[in-house]
């Protein structure tokens, strides 16, 4: 058996049959939710949530579809939320508020992020849209998508653990 000092950063040791065992904190996974939405005629679009712990905050971006299945990632928009973010968004997708209308300006470009209820039943119930308007130019980016019933509970799910990981309650 080996000597307790000499166990692997991260992992702990299991003292009956001498193996590692990975803490949750090394396991590999995905640090992003992604919502891929292509359509046929090449409008669409994809939006992906993730958290960044050293900065304490969730990055948000989004591309456009540039072809079957293709999206803009070297065009992406990035929008990074805090706590109040968080809240807001959280606040929509549980049904106290209405909807989320996050705006974030800087010296380089406005950011805005939307989330509202769609009322046609032949649509999705949700729709999140990202826009980034240049400081420069004034040229605007934007991507908007449905969301479904569905992956609006997963991205509550993301939401609320990566405030309470932001938070490290």
């Amino acid at each position: 058996m080996k000597p307790w000092h000499s166990i692997i950063p991260g992992k702990t040791m299991n003292a009956i049959n001498d193996t590692t065992i990975e803490s949750p904190a090394t396991r590999q996974r995905p640090n992003d939710y992604s919502i891929y939405k292509p359509n046929s005629r090449g409008s669409g679009g994809v939006m992906r949530f993730g958290i960044n712990r050293q900065k304490a905050a969730v990055f948000v971006d989004a591309a456009s579809q540039t072809g079957d299945r293709q999206f803009d990632w070297e065009n992406k928009i990035t929008m990074k939320w805090g706590l109040a973010d968080l809240g807001s968004v959280l606040a929509t997708l549980e049904g106290t508020q209405p909807q989320a209308k996050l705006f974030h300006q800087s010296e380089r470009a406005n950011s805005a992020f939307e989330l509202t209820p769609q009322d046609n039943p032949d649509r999705a119930p949700w729709s999140l849209s990202l826009s980034r308007q240049s400081t420069a130019d004034q040229s605007v980016k934007k991507v908007r998508i449905p969301l479904t019933h569905p992956e609006a509970a997963i991205l509550k799910t993301a939401l609320r653990a990566a405030t309470v990981a932001i938070l490290a309650w």
